[in-house]
């Protein structure tokens, strides 16, 4: 029962009220809503594993967003099980590589993870993309960590009207090493939903509502 337990823990660390599943036209399936997050899940066309979605919304701007994507150094702060993480290469606002270690309980191991990200703006929607893809032969692992090798996301940044920015995040991601497909899909909405609660919150932070990233234009 403690392995059993602690690969939950695991599985909640990496993916960022009850009632009755409800699904959409394209097959999410809400999982959870609460606090104005939404959480939805589908299985993937071309993987074992459930992909992720959270939706919320805030008042804020999209260099806000960005900044704290980009403060990769903030995320043990923020991000559910989030041990360590750094940047190994920042070309620009729009492009750098990081690392970060997941810390699960005994007797899992933990997780590390490389990560390539790519930030743009859709010159006509206004609407921000950061897209994210493992790199995981960049570098050598810790010891006593688990590589992950395949993990894939994008979030979105869609502005609406009066200053309000809709956050969504979508994500597949294999956390190797003998977890099976079927305990992960259990257990991929608590981790997701407490990280998007800790981003709302963090988001409305000075430095980061007074941020200006140089690719991003406000739409008019």
């Amino acid at each position: 029962m403690p392995i059993f337990k602690a690969l939950l823990i695991i599985i909640l660390s990496l993916s960022f009220s009850s009632f009755l599943p409800i699904k959409t036209a394209d097959n999410w399936e809400l999982k959870k809503s609460e606090n104005g997050i939404s959480i939805y899940t589908r299985y993937s066309e071309d993987s074992d594993y459930k992909e992720l979605k959270a939706i919320f919304q805030l008042k804020t701007s999209l260099s806000s967003i960005i900044a704290l994507l980009n403060d990769v150094e903030s995320y043990p702060q923020w991000v559910y099980r989030c041990e360590t993480s750094k940047v190994l290469k920042k070309s620009s606002d729009k492009q750098l590589i990081r690392y970060q270690t997941i810390v699960a309980p005994w007797p899992v191991d933990n997780r590390d993870v490389i990560v390539e990200v790519n930030s743009y703006q859709d010159e006509k929607t206004k609407i921000v993309y950061q897209k994210v893809n493992a790199l995981p032969d960049y570098s050598p692992k810790l010891k006593n960590h688990v590589r992950i090798r395949e993990f894939r996301a994008v979030w979105t940044l869609k502005p609406l009207k009066n200053g309000v920015v809709e956050i969504e995040y979508e994500l597949l991601v294999n956390p190797a090493g003998a977890i099976p497909a079927w305990i992960v899909n259990m257990a991929m909405v608590d981790g997701p939903y407490e990280t998007s609660l800790k981003m709302k919150e963090r988001l409305l932070y000075e430095k980061y509502q007074k941020a200006s990233i140089p690719f991003i234009t406000n739409p008019e």
